[in-house]
């Protein structure tokens, strides 16, 4: 069953250790918005899909990071959300991986269940539980064809 949230507020999520960020919902005009963003439309046809997930990843955090916790500069002052600064945060592997779980692979998610994909042996959708009734019985055989000759 998809269970609506139909307060949405953004809300706050754990990156890594002492590190969270406050994120609008994951909407459809959110993601329309970072889709059509123009730095995500000048993405070559060329580019690898791991560096075209980085670019939307970071296309998506701008629109979506409203306020953080636990992050500062190099001299350890604490710094609020920028461009530059969200591109920087997403730059590391672990928040960026972090940020793809927690947030982006929610609204993937919902993306299988519309195309009525199977849940994943491992991984988010383990334990899943099946909701198909099972078979009452064995099909039949289907009959040879009969050919003339």
């Amino acid at each position: 069953m998809l269970t609506l949230d139909l307060s949405n507020e953004p809300r706050w999520h754990d990156l890594a250790p002492g590190v969270r960020v406050r994120l609008r919902p994951l909407t459809t005009a959110l993601m329309v918005a970072t889709r059509s963003g123009p730095e995500v439309e000048a993405v070559s046809g060329d580019t690898s899909d791991e560096i075209r997930a980085l670019i939307f990843a970071k296309a998506l955090a701008r629109r979506a990071v409203l306020a953080w916790e636990g992050v500062g500069d190099a001299e350890g002052n604490i710094i609020t959300p920028s461009p530059q600064a969200i591109d920087a945060l997403l730059d590391i592997w672990p928040i960026f991986e972090a940020f793809q779980l927690v947030y982006v692979s929610k609204g993937l998610l919902l993306e299988q269940e519309k195309n009525v994909s199977a849940p994943l042996p491992n991984g988010p959708s383990v334990g899943a539980t099946a909701i198909a009734r099972p078979a009452k019985g064995r099909a039949r055989t289907a009959r040879a064809a009969q050919t003339s000759r």
